[in-house]
């Protein structure tokens, strides 16, 4: 039997450990310091803020979407990154999805075909779609160090179901980072940093390849095609405009030693304010500290901007396509 000093010491020791715990589990019911679930949950097919409806169908050229395969060099399938800084509810330095890096990408690439208009048939369909997309992942992690780092790189190829011929093949790349600030990042503002970046690269490549399945299918479009230049994608090889639809795309392939075309859909955000050094969040996702630059889809988005001493500023912003939009906001006390 332990002394009454030992059992009173033991108590409080006991007591102040599950207090701890239950307080991390309030800040972040996932999962806290003392263990619990450290993956980081995905949202699969998220919608950008504040597009809840379901997207019409606007084009009659229908697509399966083969799921694109991990190239990366991590051997882990679920690895996302590392991270050497403090994320709240994470144990260890490995950044673990609760699915699969493959899973998530096709997600989002059917995601971001289906709000442009497009009708994505499901595997028991395939034989019905008029173009397979296809790709593969080249790049795909987030580390968490002085600053958060996004790198994505995916290669994707569009082909005609019906003659086999490929109508569209590039490569996707998205690159940035931001600074988390002295309070570190918790599970949730990661996956929404990383859900952001990959609505960002897939709206470059949907829009890339929509312009050159545009120029050579008019007829599925009910327009007159035009094309674009869009930084951010590589194209490997693209459509000659055909006219009637029912004809056989040639393609084109880049001369040797000519870079290849560049393409891309985004427009340019700018956010300065007064005093700087400011948090941004951008639809709800923390981006970094003003003056603070960002590629961002377009449509309306919400800006919210906090200083420490000074009152937090919300507002809305309209960025449009390959336009940069600039704000100037002074915070007052």
């Amino acid at each position: 039997m332990y002394p009454l000093s030992r059992r009173i010491a033991l108590f409080m020791l006991l007591s102040t450990a599950a207090g701890c715990s239950a307080a991390g589990d309030a800040g972040n019911p996932a999962g806290g310091w003392f263990g619990g679930d450290s993956t980081l949950h995905t949202i699969t097919g998220q919608k950008p803020a504040g597009d809840s409806a379901k997207p019409a169908i606007r084009y009659a050229a229908t697509l399966h979407i083969s799921r694109y395969a991990d190239l990366r060099e991590q051997r882990d399938p679920r690895l996302l990154g590392t991270s050497t800084q403090r994320v709240r509810g994470v144990s260890g330095s490995q950044l673990l999805l609760d699915q699969e890096i493959a899973d998530l990408v096709t997600s989002a690439i059917k995601t971001q075909f289906d709000a442009e208009g497009y009708q994505v048939l499901e595997d028991g369909s395939a034989g019905d779609a008029v173009f397979e997309v296809s790709g593969a992942i080249k790049d795909l992690t987030l580390n968490v160090k002085h600053r958060d780092e996004v790198n994505i790189e995916i290669e994707t190829t569009v082909k005609d179901m019906r003659s086999g011929a490929v109508v569209w093949s590039g490569l996707v790349t998205e690159k940035q980072d931001r600074f988390a600030g002295v309070s570190g990042n918790n599970k949730n503002d990661v996956v929404a940093y990383l859900n952001k970046e990959l609505r960002v690269a897939g709206n470059k490549m949907v829009a890339a390849v929509s312009a050159s399945l545009m120029a050579a299918y008019p007829a599925l479009f009910n327009l007159t095609p035009g094309t674009q230049a869009i930084p951010g994608v590589s194209v490997y090889a693209a459509t000659a405009a055909t006219g009637p639809a029912s004809a056989v795309p040639a393609t084109i392939m880049p001369s040797a030693g000519a870079q290849p075309g560049s393409m891309v859909s985004a427009g340019l955000l700018l956010v300065n304010t007064s005093p700087p050094r400011a948090k941004v969040y951008l639809d709800g996702v923390y981006y970094g500290l003003s003056p603070l630059r960002a590629e961002m889809e377009p449509g309306v988005h919400a800006v919210e901007v906090k200083l420490k001493g000074y009152q937090t500023v919300t507002e809305k912003v309209s960025v449009r396509k390959g336009d940069n939009t600039e704000m100037e906001l002074n915070l007052e006390r």
